[in-house]
């Protein structure tokens, strides 16, 4: 009987995990579940770590559960199932959720703590974000998940101390595995760290600079979609999203202040944005992205339009890690936008009609591969560049003309946290206005 109602269970909680894998927004909120689900199946359970990807943590897994599912269950008597409460026989588990039941999935989160330091100037502490992730499942067939993020511990009105963003939040409506719907707050799917960006996902302290000035990162947008996986290994999604704002574009930051976050914007000409990945080859994923939309909803007699293309890669092999990003921005009618931003503001954004950017990353786990602790060496290089190319009657400026290498060390006690320290030698085309090196720390953690 014992032995019956381990399996039941056991049964149970696969079924309503497979469930959840399934559904999840990213393959690492998947991982975590799966893995929270076998710790309370076996106590003595621990995640591996070391050389092995996320990707192939998960596959190991999902494996598993598939293996334990696929055990016949034993026979059950029906005097074990009548028997008096007095001769103590355990009660079977109670069954999978049905097709209509709903069931609340777990609560997770992310949080990372940084210390940054520009080279003569003091340490810079700081609590930079507090994430928590909500789910829901209504049905098998209709999924919630959300996040709702604080930023920098602190917000106070009017002043910028911080602030408490919605950064998704969104409802899956499941078709078929090729074809399936989702509509809310969406992350957008350009890059690889805007939907991975949970602080054990990617090495250094900061976000890389091209996934920050190039692809704007964090970025969200109101919208709707299709999402799905096709055999050997394709995924992808398609959404139509709210639209940038053209009017917040800056020679500095590029498009990156130009996101709404689903507040105040406009769906009169919605963006367009699509993404397709390959991960049929074990440890090896590809990625590209397509994006664009129309700018100009608070801009009178002229809607410009950005257009973003991006490439990535990651790669494992053996205790070698590699990722590589390249993405390019147009803006149409830059020309005419910095003129009717120079007429509207007073001085011209000198916006670039181009802006380019790329980075590379090879990293190797140090520590060896039958202890639970992982010590990960990378150095990253990037170069961007936000006037890549300017309209007619406007000038690059080199000190836009950025590079950067970021090497340093990320140490993992546990696969889900992660303690980091980096090194930045900062440069522009620029001989005049140098940039400063930084150095910083910090601890990241999800669960």
């Amino acid at each position: 009987m014992v032995n019956f109602k381990w399996q039941t269970v056991v049964t149970a909680f696969a079924c309503s995990s497979i469930l959840f894998a399934q559904v999840s927004p990213d393959f690492e909120l998947r991982l975590a579940d799966l893995e929270n689900k076998m710790r309370q199946i076996d106590p003595a359970f621990r995640p591996s770590i070391g050389t092995e990807t996320l990707e192939a943590r998960l596959s190991k897994l999902e494996g598993l559960f598939s293996a334990i599912l696929s055990k016949p269950q034993p026979a059950v008597q029906m005097s074990a199932l009548t028997a008096p409460v007095a001769q103590a026989v355990p009660a079977p588990a109670a069954p999978p959720p049905s097709a209509n039941e709903e069931t609340r999935l777990p609560v997770a989160g992310y949080m990372d703590f940084h210390v940054n330091k520009d080279r003569g100037d003091p340490f810079r502490p700081d609590f930079h974000r507090f994430v928590l992730l909500f789910g829901h499942s209504f049905s098998n067939r209709i999924k919630f998940w959300s996040e709702l993020e604080v930023e920098h511990a602190l917000v106070e009105g009017g002043e910028p101390k911080g602030e408490v963003a919605l950064e998704q939040a969104y409802l899956d409506f499941l078709i078929k595995p090729y074809f399936n719907l989702r509509a809310g707050m969406l992350l957008t799917p350009v890059g690889i760290t805007n939907e991975r960006h949970e602080p054990p996902a990617f090495n250094g302290v900061e976000r890389p600079f091209v996934e920050t000035f190039i692809i704007p990162t964090t970025w969200r947008e109101l919208g709707f979609g299709a999402t799905g996986t096709f055999g050997k290994g394709f995924r992808y999604r398609a959404y139509l999203t709210s639209a940038l704002d053209a009017t917040r574009f800056s020679a500095e930051m590029g498009i990156a202040e130009g996101r709404t976050s689903g507040f105040d914007a406009s769906f009169r000409n919605p963006a367009k944005v699509a993404r397709l990945e390959f991960a049929g080859v074990r440890r090896l994923t590809l990625g590209t992205s397509i994006y664009s939309g129309h700018t100009g909803f608070r801009l009178e007699g002229l809607n410009p339009r950005v257009t973003i293309f991006d490439a990535d890669g990651r790669y494992s092999w053996k205790r070698f890690d590699g990722r590589a990003l390249f993405a390019n921005t147009w803006i149409s009618q830059a020309g005419q936008l910095n003129q009717n931003l120079r007429q509207t503001f007073g001085a011209s954004p000198n916006l670039g009609s181009q802006m380019r950017g790329y980075y590379f990353e090879p990293a190797v786990h140090l520590m060896p591969t039958k202890l639970r602790h992982d010590l990960i060496f990378f150095t990253r290089y990037e170069k961007y560049n936000t006037q890549q190319e300017m309209p007619t009657g406007f000038r690059a400026l080199p000190v836009f003309n950025r590079s950067a290498w970021v090497t340093g060390l990320t140490y993992k006690p546990h696969a889900d946290v992660a303690i980091k320290f980096d090194y930045i030698f900062n440069r522009n085309a620029s001989s005049v206005l140098k940039p400063v090196d930084g150095i910083n720390l910090g601890i990241g953690w999800w669960f």
